[in-house]
């Protein structure tokens, strides 16, 4: 193992104790290697690229810690994309993403060539922690009509900096590059920081642009009065503060989730229960360790919220997360196995059980009730383990009304994916059973992202790489469906 190999493991193992990052999440973040940390603690070198990769993440991770202020955690609407645009204030937008990391808002971030003259995406990604999209013509982003997913998902979109350019382009309707074809496709909010020459700023085009925008319903913030980056030019035309563009972003998040109204009234779940299980189970050994499966609940939590969006009347019996409630979600807390189970029993009826949570298989026979201490020899404790109630083969095997009309469950695994999703939708009585790979290399643990099989009675659907709210909404309508065909059987 070389020198630099062994000073960047040290440094790495640092950052990892200081910030609780998980190895895996780690590589994928900076290099996009899940094997990273493994193959370095092996006695592998690296190159001095990747070196320099990964402390940059490093120090973009020490600069942004991940802390929520209260005005944001109680949002429930938190995902913005970004189209940046280019221009010297383009550079802005890296203190934007931080300080919106701050207050708990994920950020995704498209950029226009022109952008991309500025900064470099590869700054951009390392603070927003998401991949940064460039090319409309990419062929895996676009393989599910990417730019109309990406205008979908996020709850509002933000142009900034607005150029004349940018700005033109979005008056007329143009959708010649990902940015603007993102932009021509949303359904959600948009607002516009405008950052030009004062008099680009003030010329009759620019200012024609600008109203037509405003007309749609587009909303605006600046420019900023002010010096400008050029030499001996002053005027209306510079980016309003970061600060202030913070505030503008949360105030209209804010206003979202005031005006936002799920279909409960007429919903296709309306009148329905739905039970939905998540997150991971923690089974103690003494009063500081546990056994536990690494799942950060987000997948549960997207189905939750998107069923309550269906008009169900939800339930969610959660492991313990670091994740808020979902709007309108009736939410139980638990930590063990056994507890998660007679949750469930204690929350059933319902219409659709929806087994999403990363329930240990073991827990210890008996767990001590103090910290159990190293012995003088060095001899490691024996642990007995005795199996855990299975939750989703009770409640499938069970009879109505205990088991729900449509019962799905969830199967993670590492290998031979399909093939044992089909041996568990057998095994535990399921209508269907969501598989997924969760090897590390994949980073859909703890991750925003899913690759999902749906496997039932008549075959098994493949679904392409989604954000797990996709994927919450996907499930949700067919599950709705399938409920609606149930119900009207003989």
């Amino acid at each position: 193992m070389t020198t630099t190999a062994q000073l960047l493991l040290a440094e790495i193992e640092a950052h990892l104790a200081r910030t609780g990052e998980t190895a895996t999440k780690f590589g994928l973040a900076s290099v996009r290697d899940g094997h990273l940390v493994s193959r370095l603690r092996k006695g592998e070198s690296v190159t001095l690229k990747t070196a320099d990769k990964v402390r940059a993440y490093m120090r973009t991770v020490a600069e942004a810690p991940a802390s929520k202020t209260p005005e944001a955690s109680a949002l429930p609407f938190r995902r913005i994309l970004l189209v940046m645009g280019g221009g010297i204030a383009a550079y802005k937008c890296l203190d934007l993403i931080r300080r919106l990391r701050e207050r708990g808002i994920a950020t995704r971030v498209v950029m226009t060539s022109a952008a991309q003259r500025f900064v470099t995406p590869l700054s951009v990604g390392a603070l927003s922690n998401e991949r940064v999209l460039t090319d409309l013509f990419d062929l895996n982003d676009e393989q599910e009509i990417g730019h109309i997913r990406l205008s979908r998902e996020a709850d509002l979109l933000v142009v900034a900096p607005a150029t004349a350019d940018l700005i033109a382009r979005m008056a007329h309707g143009h959708a010649n590059d990902l940015a603007t074809a993102v932009l021509l496709a949303s359904d959600k909010p948009i607002l516009v920081a405008p950052a030009m020459n004062p008099r680009m700023w003030h010329h009759p085009a620019t200012q024609r642009n600008v109203a037509h925008l405003k007309a749609d319903g587009v909303h605006m913030i600046g420019p900023a009065v002010g010096e400008m980056a050029e030499r001996g030019e002053a005027g209306a035309g510079r980016l309003v503060e970061v600060p202030d563009l913070v505030t503008a972003i949360v105030d209209l998040l804010a206003v979202r989730a005031e005006t936002a109204t799920p279909a409960k009234a007429n919903g296709p779940l309306s009148g329905r229960h739905v039970l939905v299980t998540s997150g991971p189970t923690h089974e103690p050994i003494d009063p500081v360790r546990y056994i536990a499966n690494r799942s950060s609940g987000k997948q549960g939590s997207a189905i939750a919220a998107e069923a309550a969006a269906l008009g169900a009347r939800v339930t969610l019996v959660s492991g313990p997360t670091n994740l808020p409630d979902p709007p309108g979600v009736q939410v139980v807390r638990v930590e063990t196995a056994r507890e998660m189970l007679a949750a469930v029993e204690q929350a059933l009826p319902a219409d659709i059980g929806i087994f999403a949570a990363a329930v240990a298989d073991w827990r210890v026979a008996t767990a001590a009730d103090q910290k159990i201490k190293k012995t003088a020899k060095g001899q490691a404790p024996r642990l007995e383990l005795i199996e855990n109630p299975d939750i989703l083969k009770s409640i499938g095997h069970a009879a109505a009304p205990k088991r729900p009309p449509l019962v799905i469950g969830f199967a993670a695994e590492t290998h031979d994916v399909i093939a044992y999703a089909q041996k568990k939708r057998t095994s535990k009585a399921a209508d269907w059973i969501v598989a997924n790979d969760v090897s590390p290399e994949t980073g859909i643990m703890g991750g925003d992202r899913n690759t999902v099989h749906i496997v039932m009675p008549d075959g098994v659907e493949s679904w392409p790489d989604l954000d797990k709210q996709d994927v919450a909404r996907r499930l949700m309508a067919r599950a709705a469906d399938a409920l609606a065909q149930i119900q009207l059987a003989p």
